[in-house]
Parts: structure tokens; C-alpha cells; sequence
């Protein structure tokens, strides 16, 4: 692919972007490095690569769910600063 002027101004203009002429000059220069350096993947052979849907081959790992023990109602409510039998109470947050 041939990158040229014409291409710069208009991705610029896409972009909404504006390049003075040394700018430019180095936006067409790292454009064609770009498009070689993609263009040396079709050199490789990837006949014999299965198609991957993801990168990482990772599976879950699933397990039986449990019951575990908590602390106790009485513990948690311990520190509060205030506590109405059974729950927290904190300032009101939300004005109407």
C-alpha cells in the first residue's frame, strides 16, 4: 500500500486533526513503517495454526458451592457507632 499525501490529509481530516508539513512528512513515514511491518505477517505460514476464538486457553474452574460460617450478628453490631437491633445506622445520604 502506497501511502501518499492524499492519504495523510484525509486520515487527518477524519481524525479531525491537523499536521504542518514536517508533521506530516513524519505521519507518512511512520504510516508506511506501520503497513510493512503488518504486511510481514502475510509471509507467515499459518497453515497449520488452528483458529483460536481466544487468546488464552483457559478454562473455569467450577466447584460445589459451600456454606461457610459468618460472624455473628452480635459481633458485627459490636463496633457500630449506632445500631438498631438488628442493623447498622449511618447518616441519612440522600436528600428529597
Amino acid at each position: 500500500m502506497d501511502v501518499n499525501d492524499a492519504m495523510v490529509t484525509k486520515l487527518a481530516s477524519l481524525a479531525k486533526l491537523r499536521f504542518n508539513a514536517t508533521e506530516q512528512e513524519a505521519i507518512k513515514n511512520d504510516l508506511e513503517r506501520m503497513i510493512s511491518f503488518v504486511q510481514k505477517m502475510d509471509e507467515v505460514d499459518t497453515s497449520s495454526i488452528e483458529p483460536l476464538q481466544h487468546m488464552a486457553v483457559a478454562q473455569n474452574t467450577w466447584r460445589e458451592d459451600a456454606i461457610e460460617g459468618s460472624c455473628k450478628k452480635e459481633d458485627a453490631l459490636k463496633n457500630a457507632g449506632k445500631h438498631n437491633e438488628d442493623f447498622f445506622m449511618v447518616p441519612k445520604v440522600i436528600k428529597k
